[in-house]
């Protein structure tokens, strides 16, 4: 059985390094967590790592953390279906909302639970995924200081998710600009400008985040350690919490060129080969996990000699090349994940999960 790894001393050293980048900098911060799927075992060790604030766009894995822990902070990152609204206010403490019609629901549950549900009202600052358009922003923050039993605690945006738009220091200067306009004209405090997250990190790092911006939600860059605009491990950190396990089920030498008609495989796609491998023959390698729970352009060998050749749905073919000796039947294949291996990995109930 494959299986993944979450290695407790780097995961603490991650967290350490970005709670000290962000006391620094004057700066509140909660983990997201989504890319656990809930998964219980690696949800404690974020608790352990002493957070105050936990993000997740699910409400059942909110709901596992208040179970672990009812003290930490919930925060729900998506605008609520107004189905779950009742499942939202009892385990998020903050929810993400751009729906005025949603938030008087929120309000009417919250009353019934005699709940006061704290919520950030996102702004939409060109990436066109969710966000009140800044036009009706007024309009909008004025209706919804009227419900009773909500709590408006910040003013926040996301980039980068949908379309690629980058974060600036000028959109996050309208983002702090946009704060402060809230408060003088409705002479409120609004506590949170939450416009940072994984992709804004670069910005701070090179002292480019305009003040006022003062919350940032962090999933990736604490699990991988990556910069993600230049594509390297950020300097001090940990790029191998986590690490991907795969046995080697079946290795044998054999033609490097298919045989026989060719069609489509089982993911629709069409193979192509080198007519120069033609009659060569390679060692390959075939492993126990598959397109089930992983798409293998998502993962990388660490042995840098071996080759993907293809995957099925519950295997994947290594070419080993002449390299037969390194194996054998029944050895672990270790490999890096980038961030949709991560959640394609954790997400898959045929993958076992263990802390080191």
């Amino acid at each position: 059985m494959a299986f993944i790894t979450m290695n407790r001393g780097k995961l603490v050293h991650n967290y350490q390094f970005l709670d000290n980048l962000f006391s620094k900098n004057q700066i509140e911060w909660g983990i997201v967590s989504k890319v656990l799927c809930g998964n219980v075992v690696f949800l404690r060790e974020l608790v352990e790592l002493g957070a105050s604030e936990i993000h997740d766009s699910r409400i059942s894995n909110l709901k596992a953390i208040k179970k672990i822990n009812p003290e930490i902070q919930t925060v729900y990152i998506k605008p609520p279906a107004r189905r779950a609204i009742q499942s939202l206010v009892r385990y998020a403490d903050v929810s993400f909302n751009t729906q005025l019609e949603t938030i008087q629901l929120i309000s009417n549950e919250a009353a019934r639970q005699e709940k006061r549900h704290k919520i950030i009202i996102m702004i939409e600052m060109g990436d066109l995924r969710e966000g009140v358009m800044g036009d009706d922003l007024m309009d909008f923050y004025s209706s919804v200081f009227k419900l009773p039993n909500i709590e408006i605690i910040g003013i926040g945006t996301n980039l980068n998710c949908l379309n690629g738009v980058m974060p600036s220091h000028d959109k996050l200067v309208q983002l702090s600009l946009y704060k402060q306009l809230i408060n003088a004209k409705f002479n409120k405090h609004i506590k949170w400008a939450s416009g940072g997250t994984s992709v804004t990190i670069p910005l701070l790092l090179k002292n480019l985040i305009p003040k006022g911006n003062n919350h940032f939600r962090v999933g990736e860059t604490l699990f991988l350690g990556n910069n993600l605009v230049t594509g390297e491990t950020i300097r001090g950190m940990k790029d191998d919490v986590f690490k991907l396990y795969a046995e080697i089920i079946e290795l044998m030498e054999k033609p490097r060129v298919p045989m026989g008609e060719m069609g489509v495989n089982v993911a629709g796609e069409q193979v192509t080969y080198d007519e120069k491998d033609v009659g060569k023959t390679a060692y390959r390698a075939i492993l126990d996990l598959g397109l089930l729970d992983i798409d293998p352009k998502n993962i990388t060998a660490e042995d840098k000699s071996i080759n993907i050749i293809g995957a099925s749905s519950d295997m994947i073919v290594l070419d080993l090349g002449n390299h037969r000796k390194r194996y054998q039947v029944g050895d672990l294949v270790p490999f890096s994940l980038n961030y949709m291996g991560l959640l394609s990995i954790l997400n898959s109930a045929y993958i076992g999960k263990k802390v080191v």
